[in-house]
């Protein structure tokens, strides 16, 4: 029957305008894919039925076809829009439920979880604290806290040394003091030092002249050595109290030094020296320190100035003094000595070309003139001249503060080993770091290194560089509370042991070069740093999410992943730009971007709708058309119908 026939049409072409529509209204749906109706005709099959005068019974709708095809990249103003170039769809969760999309208009939630614009959790690999990617697909999580501070535990360092530099050597002549009244211990408060007038010859022929007054300090005469050009000399004041000599038998014997009272206390004679000792280094005697050595009390003036002691007294009372002179000499301070003075030592230091000669007839300074030639290149970090390169960098401690690391790099003579010989020396925040300790103090920081012919680093015969000594400290030089250091008889070793327990760190100097040209740091990097806030992320053409820090670091949260299917068509729509798996699409492939047959991802980017708007149009029309047409069929058969119930 025609009418049938024409049924079946209009239920086709409204379809076929339903799908139309659809796509229309969808042309602006990131992600969406537009869908196509596909019809077949319908012919009657009976047993014996069919043959060449079937004339068919009209169209079906066999299928509604959705169409994969690649939409354009858009770019936006989020670094979390993602747009799949390729094959492959976002891995979204809903509620527990998977689902798959193409629209990557993505952001965070509250919680922190990386959602699309329906709430729906993004899929990915995550990561771990140090930024590993694993393959365990999760909740992709982006954390706004702060990235927490890394304590430096390596430097690694690129630099090349100029071979062909100069050891950086000075000479010259020292001469000390040793007249007959150096260090001696005098009755009185005068040292006894006579006065003594002496030459300062140069290498250009001129003379100068040092006069020393009579009773001037070790350390006033250094002084007036040390304003000539070319010469430097230093001055100290050393005396013992002898612990076999310290009676205070009365209990109130007073001793003072350099006009300063000390009573000490105690029962025993050890307590009371020791006591004495500790009042001298709490009092405002500025450059004098008391230290046990032995038995007995030994007292310092580190700047050659006059150690004056008083003593006061009952019966019984009395110590005895020993000089700094050789031979020793010794002196009891009691009720009938109770005062006596001891005198400084002068060390002159001459560049080459430089002597002393008398010009005086005493000699209470220096009798010997001759002085002892020396050649050296001793280090000192505040003199550039002792060294041949430098350079810094900063490291952090476990609180985040920073911290500088200064290289100091000095040529060695030669050797039977060779020529190739430098030496490093490190310091931080200006202050030595050296294991072991020289009394409280850090010793200086020293590494050789040696070279082969080739310029490259000799690793068998180069040290070790272990920084085990450091405290970190603040502005006033007073420990931070920052993790210290393990000391190597301690149990500090390499490699750092983790986790980090310590200050200490690695300095790796395999890269180092020894070449005939310019010392330069090709590359000086350390794996610390100080505490930093989340100003940014960053997502790779592969997934890789990178967060970007204000401490200028950057981690990897984890990675967005991708899933595609053996049969696309065969995934059900299920609104919201998702679809789910069905049994015609089996199971999902997940993966890597980039990775199989996988699209690879565009930052920053969404893709568009694959809807042609043009092409849709002209299918308005047609399907309008179709749809007319067949309601004329209707009509006609009406009329041919009704024209035979007429007759």
């Amino acid at each position: 029957m025609p009418f049938n026939v024409a049924l079946g049409g209009l239920r086709a072409s409204s379809i076929d305008l339903e799908v139309t529509a659809n796509n229309i209204a969808n042309a602006s749906t990131v992600g969406f894919k537009l869908s196509r109706a596909e019809f077949g005709d319908v012919y009657s099959n009976g047993l014996v039925g069919g043959g060449n005068t079937s004339t068919g019974d009209g169209i079906t709708v066999q299928k509604v076809r959705q169409i994969y095809s690649q939409g354009n990249v858009t770019f936006t103003d989020s670094n979390l829009d993602l747009a799949i170039t390729g094959n492959g769809f976002f891995v979204l969760s809903d509620q527990g439920e998977s689902k798959y999309s193409r629209a990557g208009q993505f952001g965070v939630d509250k919680d922190g979880f990386m959602v699309n614009n329906t709430s729906m959790r993004v899929q990915g690999f995550q990561a771990d604290e140090q930024g590993n990617v694993s393959g365990v697909l999760g909740d992709l999580v982006v954390s706004a806290t702060d990235l927490p501070p890394v304590r430096t535990s390596g430097i690694e360092a690129s630099l090349n040394l100029n071979s062909s530099e100069e050891v950086l050597t000075q000479s010259g002549t020292t001469v000390s003091g040793d007249g007959g009244e150096i260090g001696v211990v005098q009755p009185g408060t005068s040292n006894g030092y006579s006065s003594q007038t002496i030459d300062v010859n140069f290498a250009d022929g001129t003379t100068a002249q040092v006069v020393t007054a009579a009773n001037a300090t070790a350390g006033a005469i250094a002084a007036q050595f040390g304003l000539l050009d070319g010469v430097n000399s230093t001055a100290s004041t050393s005396t013992n109290i002898l612990s076999a000599s310290y009676t205070n038998a009365s209990g109130a014997m007073n001793v003072s030094l350099n006009g300063i009272n000390f009573q000490p206390t105690g029962a025993t004679t050890a307590l009371q020296l020791a006591d004495l000792g500790t009042k001298i280094n709490s009092s405002s005697l500025v450059g004098v320190t008391a230290v046990i050595d032995g038995t007995d009390l030994r007292i310092i003036q580190d700047q050659g100035a006059d150690l004056v002691f008083g003593f006061a007294g009952g019966a019984g009372d009395s110590f005895e003094l020993e000089g700094s002179d050789s031979p020793v000499t010794a002196l009891s301070l009691n009720a009938a000595q109770a005062q006596a003075t001891v005198g400084g030592t002068i060390n002159v230091v001459m560049d080459g070309g430089i002597s002393l000669t008398n010009a005086s007839v005493t000699t209470p300074i220096v009798s010997t003139f001759t002085g002892q030639p020396f050649v050296n290149n001793v280090f000192s970090p505040t003199d550039p001249s002792t060294y041949n390169h430098a350079t810094s960098t900063s490291i952090y401690d476990s609180l985040g503060n920073a911290h500088v690391t200064t290289m100091y790099f000095v040529k060695q003579q030669a050797t039977i080993s060779g020529s190739n010989t430098w030496q490093m020396h490190i310091q931080i925040d200006n202050e030595d770091v050296g294991d072991p300790l020289i009394g409280t103090d850090a010793s200086r920081a020293t590494y050789n290194l040696v070279f082969n012919e080739d310029g490259s680093l000799n690793d068998a015969l180069s040290d070790d560089v272990l920084v085990s000594n450091w405290t970190p400290f603040d502005a006033n030089g007073v420990s931070n509370g920052a993790a210290g250091p393990l000391n190597v008889v301690n149990g500090g070793v390499l490699p750092i042991p983790t986790p980090l327990e310590s200050s200490n760190f690695e300095l790796d100097v395999s890269a180092l070069t020894q070449f005939g040209s310019p010392f330069a740091v090709n590359d000086l990097t350390q794996n610390g740093f100080t505490t930093g806030r989340l100003v940014g992320l960053d997502v790779g053409e592969t997934g890789v999410i990178l967060s970007r820090y204000s401490n200028g670091e950057s981690l990897i949260l984890g990675q967005v992943a991708l899933a595609n299917f053996a049969d696309v068509e065969g995934l059900a729509p299920d609104g919201d730009s998702a679809w789910v798996q069905t049994f015609a699409s089996g199971g999902p492939i997940v993966g890597e971007p980039g990775t199989a047959s996988l699209g690879l991802l565009t930052s920053s980017a969404v893709e568009s709708s694959n809807v042609d708007l043009s092409n849709e149009l002209v299918n308005l029309i047609v399907a309008q058309r179709n749809y007319q047409a067949n309601s004329k069929t209707i009509e006609t058969a009406d009329t041919i119908q009704q024209t035979i119930l007429n007759i």
